[in-house]
């Protein structure tokens, strides 16, 4: 490869060159990809989370065990937030979220939230609750739940839109330590080879993540970013500026987000069949005036609809809602949904047919298990995710982490993404459902190729000449080595624009 002014201009054999004033770095035989796109993250809480009490495996295993953790820490100001990250019901010895009444025996002077895995839930003690005016009168917001006892008390569970009654009560971090946060994670998203990342839930206020990560790339963010700007910030204002919108940009604005349903592992997501052994059908987030309210914005900046939908419930109605919209983009798709867990064989030839992407999540059924058999059956969760039916019928996919959103300790690591992928098996040896397997060429263009079509980010995804020279070199051979051991594989060194950024040290 042949590379100038970050860009590659020529690929060939090595012979062919006569090497005349050229710098020469040999790879010495080593695989080279290129560079990973994570088409659906947080980069944000992702660092953010890294500063919090962890409540996953290793660490803890029961809520006694995350009260444990927590009042290990010393919280000096009578002010503080103790925060917490990533438990999962599933993987707690009493099999349920910790409530307000377990969180007081940790602290009642304090408030305390900690927040699902999925980060559709959050578990508050009392404090918090009074600190954010909620009692048994205070109604559940449109999209929202607070769960309740027998007597109508909050129980401190509060799913959806119910749980920014607190998290919108909570200090707020300044531009410049939210940048710095930001900033020192690049490093390790460069570790898994990581060279173009998104944040699926942009702001506008009280910070705008446009500013927020211009600030971060002044602080020694590396990599390209592409914001999704939530839409209940749009709204308000819904014409953006020209330079915020500019794919060319190392930063822009390529889309504007929904949220039809919740969750799988969280039971929130929108479903037609009641979740296993239950009666819950998940919660409906927005309507249909909302969507096309939407998608005139998304239209008139000339950027993407994102949409999260699990549920089967949710995925049809966004079908069924743009069964007849034409296309407002020439370079991607003008419609994505994000996560598509539950699409039934109809759903996939629909969205096949009217250009709707997919952005979806294989390392969900990997680390959440036993939630999603908890939640959906051993049948239906093989039938989750069924990425080789989306690429058989023509739907245009893409992978990516939702980091943090899952119950990993790595969950930002594509080679996980890729393990369950091409096994299609948890990482307890469940059987996920063999018959979607992909094969390890097609899950790395999903990380590449594929999430450059939908993202839309100019000249990366590929090797090729007029590309920039965004790739990287692995340790072993992930188009040689055994399919169980893909997430043994280390990133040696990660090259953004020809420059190299990272280098691992042995």
């Amino acid at each position: 490869m042949v590379i100038r002014e970050g860009e590659i201009i020529w690929i060939g054999e090595s012979e062919e060159l006569d090497g005349t004033g050229e710098d020469f770095v040999d790879l010495n035989g080593k695989r080279v990809l290129p560079g990973i796109i994570d088409a659906h993250m947080h980069p944000l809480l992702l660092a953010n989370a890294a500063k919090q009490i962890a409540c996953t495996p290793p660490l803890v295993y029961s809520i006694e065990e995350l009260l444990r953790e927590i009042k290990k820490q010393r919280f000096q100001e009578s002010d503080s937030w103790i925060e917490c990250w990533g438990y999962d019901e599933g993987k707690l010895k009493e099999g349920r979220a910790p409530n307000r009444y377990d969180l007081d025996k940790a602290s009642t002077d304090l408030p305390i939230v900690v927040t699902r895995t999925c980060l559709h839930i959050v578990s508050v003690n009392s404090k918090a609750l009074q600190l954010a005016g909620i009692d048994a009168t205070t109604p559940d917001p449109v999209g929202g739940e607070i769960d309740r006892d027998q007597n109508g008390e909050p129980t401190g569970i509060l799913r959806e839109n119910a749980r920014y009654l607190v998290l919108n009560v909570m200090p707020l971090e300044s531009l410049e330590d939210n940048a710095q946060t930001i900033a020192e994670l690049s490093p390790k998203l460069l570790s898994h080879g990581i060279t173009a990342i998104t944040d699926l839930m942009g702001r506008t206020e009280p910070i705008d993540y446009y500013k927020l990560y211009e600030k971060a790339r002044e602080k020694g963010l590396k990599q390209r970013v592409v914001l999704y700007y939530l839409w209940e910030d749009v709204k308000k204002e819904q014409t953006l500026p020209s330079e915020k919108i500019d794919s060319n940009e190392p930063i822009h604005v390529g889309g504007v987000k929904v949220f039809t349903d919740g969750s799988i592992s969280g039971q929130t997501a929108w479903v037609k069949a009641p979740f296993h052994e239950s009666n819950v059908y998940g919660i409906q987030m927005t309507s249909e005036e909302e969507l096309w309210a939407a998608a005139r914005a998304a239209k008139q900046n000339h950027i993407q609809l994102v949409i999260h939908a699990m549920g089967e419930h949710a995925i049809d109605f966004i079908l069924d809602t743009f069964s007849e919209y034409e296309s407002w983009l020439t370079n991607g798709p003008s419609i994505r949904i994000e996560h598509a867990s539950l699409p039934t064989d109809e759903a996939i030839k629909r969205a096949a047919k009217a250009g709707i992407a997919f952005v979806t999540q294989p390392i969900f059924l990997f680390a959440e298990i036993e939630s999603y058999l908890a939640n959906l059956g051993t049948e239906r969760t093989k039938r989750s995710y069924p990425v080789q039916s989306m690429l058989e019928a023509g739907v245009l996919v893409a992978f990516s982490s939702d980091a943090p959103a899952t119950a990993w300790a790595d969950p930002a690591n594509p080679f996980v993404g890729m393990k369950a992928a091409v096994t299609r098996t948890a990482y307890d040896g469940t059987d996920t459902g063999e018959n979607q397997r992909i094969d390890v060429e097609t899950a790395i263009t999903l990380y590449t190729r594929e999430a450059q079509q939908i993202t839309r980010i100019p000249k990366v995804g590929q090797l090729a000449v007029g590309y920039y020279a965004d790739f990287i070199v692995l340790d072993q051979d992930l188009l040689e080595i055994e399919r169980e051991n893909i997430d043994q594989i280390c990133v040696e060194q990660t090259y953004l624009g020809g420059s190299l950024v990272y280098k691992r040290m042995n």
